[in-house]
């Protein structure tokens, strides 16, 4: 259903203009300080979403709502995020989302906790409660203070939609919403100024570095004690920089923020619509393919943030969390009566390192089989930022698909004679075909088709058998701890790293070994780096308002309805 329109002066903070399929918002906050400079946009991720909307208003308010899908570049979703828009039917979803926090927050049951204050008169406009409101919400929404005119624009708003119903709450939830839609929340919109320690020069604005900050630990817009440091100017201090890495760190948020940034870079978008063969498969359901996925957050939050072990333990402990879901795919007796328990793999389970858990082995597979090459792949990619070329056009891929014919391995080989294919396989496949004693739901397995499978690998010079094997051979490769490394930074940044930033992520690489390659360690060296806020205005910028893209032909200045 198209959304319906009613043109009005609702929204006077923001410029929305119709254009073929694009509408350009021009921030008012931007108008208002012409000496900063937008330097980069990226739209917020879903769990961002949920997380702002949870420290808002709390756990409590259900956001049910299909996001629109995110692009991933250089092996990150955070990297795509700069260079996405909204669409039409995302710009819908937002909004019905938008509709259904507000309808919740300005319950009844809810609204005494929830708005702070209350009407003099519940039955008209009450101008003074609906500012004190909007300017607290909005600093959270916005991630920075609001402006006079953004504050003044959301209480007229308020105003007309409490005389019209004859009813504030209704005019509250009107401006809330349109708060929710604006693109200053939809997007992080980080904007520069001009350096006073050098002039000519810009750096990112207080508000910018201490979303980069939270987003980077927590996930989620900068807390009070944050935005306090940002509007001080003390964030831009080396010691009050320091103060707030060091609280971040510390905080149990960093859960959060460590399950955000490896639900990224282990590329678990991928469970969704993830399925397998019932036939093949019986056990598969999707409380496995769930479990299977928390599972692998849980190993990796437990041990690097909890713990705060070795990165590269995470390629060779058996330590883990199961529940009674995958405690049958696991082929193992669950008698705890929680939902999940901490579980730790005998030897003879050849469960080593989180590439031997079901998440990661079932959702790089098949449907109905295994995949070395799948699974080689995503080692390379994910953990030593070696990623692999597309196969050639007209690749014949028969010889790999006769299931029944003797074992992957073999398959694999003849599949090489195509010499366009070996130079790609010879470095995909060995750490998949050292997997090859789980199948394509990870269920362990000795032989396929009667024949013994063979888990012997090779990668240049070093040989190695089975998931312990590979585990051992990741936990000494330099390449691990270096594409980690890179990971994090352009994740914080939200772009590419680029040949300038060689020597920087070699010094923050040799900082990690130097920590005893602790992940806490890591985010607070990246984070207290100045290459962390770089930024680079374009050439010849001149400080002027922001502008934002969305891609929906149908808003002009109003309220959907």
């Amino acid at each position: 259903m198209r959304i319906q329109l009613k043109i009005s002066a609702l929204l006077a903070t923001s410029t929305l203009a119709l254009g073929v399929g694009l509408i350009a918002v021009q921030s008012a906050a931007q108008s208002a300080v012409s000496q900063t400079v937008k330097v980069s946009t990226r739209r917020i991720t879903e769990s961002q979403y949920r997380h702002t909307i949870r420290d808002l208003f709390g756990a409590d308010i259900v956001a049910n709502a299909r996001f629109e899908p995110d692009r991933r570049d250089d092996g990150l979703l955070a990297v795509g995020s700069s260079g996405l828009s909204i669409t039409a039917s995302g710009f819908e979803q937002y909004y019905a989302l938008a509709k259904s926090i507000s309808e919740q927050v300005a319950d009844p049951k809810r609204r005494d906790a929830l708005v702070g204050c209350k009407p003099a008169n519940p039955a008209a406009a009450d101008a003074a409660c609906a500012q004190a409101f909007l300017a607290r919400v909005g600093e959270v929404l916005y991630r920075r203070p609001l402006s006079e005119a953004e504050i003044d624009a959301r209480v007229k708003t308020a105003d007309l939609g409490a005389t019209q119903a004859k009813d504030f709450y209704a005019g509250l939830k009107l401006s809330l919403t349109s708060l929710m839609m604006a693109p200053e929340f939809l997007f992080r919109v980080e904007t520069a100024e001009p350096d006073p320690a050098h002039p000519g020069a810009y750096r990112l604005d207080g508000y910018a570095k201490a979303s980069r900050l939270s987003y980077l630990f927590w996930d989620a817009p900068p807390d009070a004690d944050l935005l306090a440091a940002a509007q001080s100017g003390a964030i831009h201090t080396p010691d009050g920089l320091k103060q707030q890495i060091t609280r971040l760190a510390s905080s149990p948020r960093l859960q959060d923020g460590a399950r955000a940034f490896f639900t990224d870079m282990l590329q678990l978008d991928a469970f969704e619509g993830f399925t397998k063969d019932p036939a093949t498969y019986p056990k598969f359901n999707q409380s496995v393919a769930d479990a299977a996925r928390e599972q692998l957050l849980k190993t990796v939050v437990d041990l690097l943030v909890v713990k705060k072990r070795d990165y590269r333990d995470l390629f060779t402990s058996n330590e883990t969390f199961i529940n009674r879901a995958l405690a049958a795919v696991y082929n193992v007796p669950y008698a705890s009566a929680q939902a999940w328990a901490p579980y730790t793999f005998p030897a003879s389970s050849e469960r080593a390192g989180i590439q031997s858990q079901v998440g990661f082995l079932a959702v790089f597979a098949h449907p109905g089989s295994s995949s070395p090459t799948k699974r080689g792949i995503k080692i390379n990619e994910i953990f030593r930022c070696s990623p692999t070329p597309d196969p050639p056009p007209n690749v014949d891929f028969s010889k790999v698909q006769a299931l029944q014919n003797g074992t992957v391995r073999t398959r694999l080989l003849a599949h090489m004679e195509n010499e366009g294919c070996a130079s790609c396989h010879r470095a995909s496949d060995p750490p998949g075909l050292a997997l090859e004693h789980f199948d394509g739901l990870g269920q362990l397995r000795t032989t396929e088709n009667g024949q013994t499978i063979d888990v012997s690998a090779e990668v240049g010079q070093a040989k190695f058998s089975g998931a312990a094997g590979l585990g051992a051979y990741l936990h000494t490769d330099s390449r691990v701890p270096s594409c980690l490394v890179r990971n994090v930074f352009t994740y914080g940044v939200g772009r590419h790293a680029r040949g300038g930033d060689r020597n920087y992520l070699a010094q923050q690489t040799a900082a990690f070994a130097a920590s005893g390659y602790r992940y806490p360690e890591l985010l607070a060296s990246i984070a207290g780096s100045p290459e962390f806020f770089q930024i680079s205005p374009p050439e010849g910028a001149q400080p002027a308002p922001a502008k934002i893209a969305l891609a929906h032909p149908d808003i002009t200045n109003g309220v959907a309805r």
